[in-house]
């Protein structure tokens, strides 16, 4: 998968990638774009990290970083609509079908969210959509909402404005057109 990965820009796409999901693989799209973790953190989520919760304290495999991450009331909706009571606490959200107590592997993970892209008839528009997708798309909509970069640069734990700039796909074009918008 070395093939580059893009944010989901458009709502309207992203919505259209949200319909084309049900059950646990709809949590994975929305829960990668609502925390920005890293895949291999967002798998090891368990049960207990999110029912009747309102925040996520997790340590960040590859940086060791900790991280507190505070649910909005459409998390805590999709949370409520997709885990079942009847799965245990100690259960992972994104477990095998395989079984094992396993969660789905990265792998699986990817598959999801392309086969997602496919039927969502915005595979061809946006390009290669990857597990990393999720966190870029989480940077973007960020940008998107006034956050500011270096708050986000921070939030992905990258060294310069510029390298998040790049990952959320933000282009010179786009900076241009931001600075053509402005009437004095």
């Amino acid at each position: 998968m070395a093939n580059e990965v893009f944010p989901i820009k458009s709502k309207r796409d992203f919505n259209k990638m949200k319909n084309a999901l049900d059950g646990r693989n709809r949590l994975l799209l929305t829960l990668g774009t609502a925390f920005g973790l890293r895949i291999s953190d967002l798998l090891t989520l368990k049960v207990g990290d999110l029912r009747g919760q309102d925040l996520l304290h997790i340590r960040e495999k590859k940086r060791k970083k900790l991280r507190v991450i505070t649910f909005s009331p459409s998390v805590k909706r999709e949370i409520k609509e997709y885990i079942s009571n009847d799965v245990a606490d100690d259960d992972y959200v994104f477990a095998s079908r395989q079984g094992g107590g396993k969660p789905i592997t990265r792998v699986q993970a990817y598959r999801i969210l392309n086969d997602a892209s496919k039927r969502a008839g915005i595979y061809e528009k946006i390009g290669s959509i990857g597990t990393h997708s999720l966190r870029k798309t989480f940077g973007y909509r960020l940008y998107e909402n006034g956050v500011d970069i270096t708050r986000i640069m921070s939030m992905l734990n990258h060294s310069s404005e510029r390298e998040t700039l790049k990952y959320i796909g933000i282009t010179a074009d786009e900076i241009s057109e931001a600075y053509e918008s402005i009437e004095v």
